[in-house]
């Protein structure tokens, strides 16, 4: 596996491997690689002929409240796991290669980014878009994959493509889950053991929000509010928000009528997780 830190070197092989005739399938992350990560590599590889994954923890995309400096860390560990799926390029750049001094220039998708995260995390998708915006122009992947655990970003990441005429596919990977169904996430390493038993209550909420569904409620106080009880009636829980929305536009629905989705995001002590369920589809333990 190859280990490449500058932007300009990035780009240098991004053309060699496109004068070759050869597929880039890109996984932008930002470490800390667990099974969700690697199955987002394994999708990359089926995809693509070059996997390039990109290990950057983005500064623009945490508030001054936030776990930046925290933010969990494990280059070494990251480097055996990214080898052992067939990761071509590891991309590691630093601060000073993102975003040189005199770095002026955001991307914002509007619209998508107000509800839900963008709530409590107002600035938090002008980072993501911005350093994704940058990533896809150093990299130049034909393929770039995702997780839909973040289903917000998803969604804003495949309307900033669109819209900005970038002849990138993307391709939205199900949420990767423990055995007990929590959602994978490298912000569990923060968890307590008593915490982390309560944190099953997103994933458990979202399974009887799915109970529901398929019971035939269709009323979004309904499924919300019966959400909303069970995660606070457990230990160590603050709901950040619990809303259906629509899975096109992001704004709230009062039905769940055509494409819809329930996300949560809680606090679980001090640590804040988030998750979602599609109406519709599978939601495996």
């Amino acid at each position: 596996m190859k280990i490449i830190r500058t932007v300009k070197e990035m780009q240098r092989y991004a053309t060699s491997q496109r004068r070759q005739n050869r597929r880039i399938a890109f996984v932008p992350t930002m470490g800390c690689f667990h099974e969700g990560h690697l199955n987002l590599m394994r999708t990359a590889r089926h995809h693509g002929d070059c996997v390039v994954v990109s290990l950057y923890v983005n500064p623009t995309q945490f508030s001054p409240s936030e776990d930046f400096a925290a933010y969990p860390r494990d280059l070494e560990r990251d480097l055996t796991l990214a080898d052992g799926v067939d990761v071509e390029v590891l991309f590691t750049p630093g601060n000073a290669e993102m975003y040189p001094e005199g770095h002026l220039t955001t991307v914002q998708v509007e619209g998508l980014t107000e509800n839900l995260c963008g709530i409590s995390r107002p600035h938090h998708f002008r980072g993501v878009t911005t350093i994704c915006a940058k990533l896809f122009n150093v990299v130049r992947p034909h393929i770039a994959v995702f997780g839909r655990k973040d289903f917000q970003q998803y969604v804003i990441i495949k309307k900033m493509i669109q819209d900005l005429n970038m002849n990138i596919e993307i391709i939205g990977m199900p949420t990767t889950r423990e055995a007990d169904g929590l959602a994978m996430s490298s912000r569990n390493t923060y968890l307590k053991p008593a915490e982390r038993i309560s944190a099953l209550s997103l994933s458990r909420g979202l399974r009887e929000a799915k109970g529901m569904y398929e019971a035939g409620e269709r009323e979004a106080q309904q499924i919300i509010a019966a959400v909303e009880a069970f995660i606070n009636s457990q230990p160590f829980t603050r709901i950040d928000y619990c809303k259906i929305c629509s899975a096109v536009t992001l704004q709230d629905i009062p039905r769940v009528e055509g494409e819809a989705v329930i996300a949560l995001a809680v606090w679980i002590g001090k640590t804040r997780l988030i998750d979602n369920y599609v109406f519709g589809e599978d939601l495996p333990l």
